[in-house]
């Protein structure tokens, strides 16, 4: 049987491939524990970086809605049962990484594809590729933190718009209203964001983690607790290896082999 998720790991850097291509990648109960178990694998076995993409010709197209068909006379599902159970558990393991993540979005990403996407810290989008806020068209308000991350992406009035009317946004688009890290042309969308990946892996990597949980901190801080906060962070940062080996190697002149610690 083919493995509904791929994982690669070299120079530092874990890719997570979603593969249900026939299916545009979208998420049924196998998948959700699948990636649920690589993630955690890769939060544990010294990795540096993670880049989440999917097979085929799209990123993820959110739930499977061939799981929630319901027979007549069926009682109706309860869904927020399968939101603690899944996407919450996925979106909360996503920003709990002391990593960066980065999405390379290959295809169409929506509905809770789209926001999956949204949760990583940097997003690489394909020239091809689009985002659809699709929760309107079934009768369902957006999830997987979609009504905190994109307001806070696009402004609420975008955000807004996109979540009534479900249109579909061109990762052109996307890019030029700051919803993403960049668009680029299909054909060198790996390589981009590989090549952005290795990058990262190298850096001072508790100093990249740091940096994360002070930037999740802001929108719920005032300035007063966030200049507390980034002291705090400060600390512990100016503790670290990373930060000794930086200041050695600026003062030699020579290029920094930073270790993460």
């Amino acid at each position: 049987m083919t493995a509904i998720i791929l994982t690669e790991r070299a120079e530092g850097v874990t890719t997570i491939t979603l593969n249900r291509p026939d299916k545009l990648n979208s998420f049924n109960a196998e998948m959700h524990a699948a990636l649920r178990a690589a993630i955690a694998t890769a939060a544990e076995d010294g990795s540096r970086c993670l880049v989440l993409t999917g097979a085929g010709r799209g990123f993820c197209t959110g739930q499977d809605l061939a799981d929630r068909v319901m027979p007549p006379g069926a009682p109706p599902p309860d869904l927020g049962a399968s939101l603690d159970a899944n996407y919450n558990r996925l979106i909360r393991m996503l920003k709990a990484l002391e990593m960066p993540v980065i999405a390379a979005v290959n295809g169409v990403a929506a509905g809770a594809g789209a926001n999956l996407a949204l949760a990583c810290d940097i997003v690489v989008a394909a020239r091809s590729a689009s985002f659809i806020q699709s929760f309107c068209k079934v009768g369902l308000l957006p999830d997987s933190g979609g009504t905190w991350t994109l307001p806070r992406l696009v402004g609420h009035a975008r955000a807004t718009g996109l979540m009534l009317l479900g249109d579909k946004v061109s990762a052109e688009q996307a890019a030029s209203w700051g919803m993403i890290w960049a668009c680029v042309d299909d054909d060198v969308l790996m390589t981009e964001a590989m090549g952005m990946a290795r990058h990262l892996a190298r850096q001072p990597t508790l100093g990249l983690a740091l940096t994360k949980r002070a930037l999740a901190a802001s929108g719920g801080n005032g300035l007063d607790a966030q200049l507390d906060l980034e002291r705090d962070l400060q600390v512990r940062a100016g503790r670290s290896h990373d930060y000794r080996e930086g200041i050695d190697a600026f003062m030699a002149k020579r290029p920094p082999r930073f270790e993460g610690r």
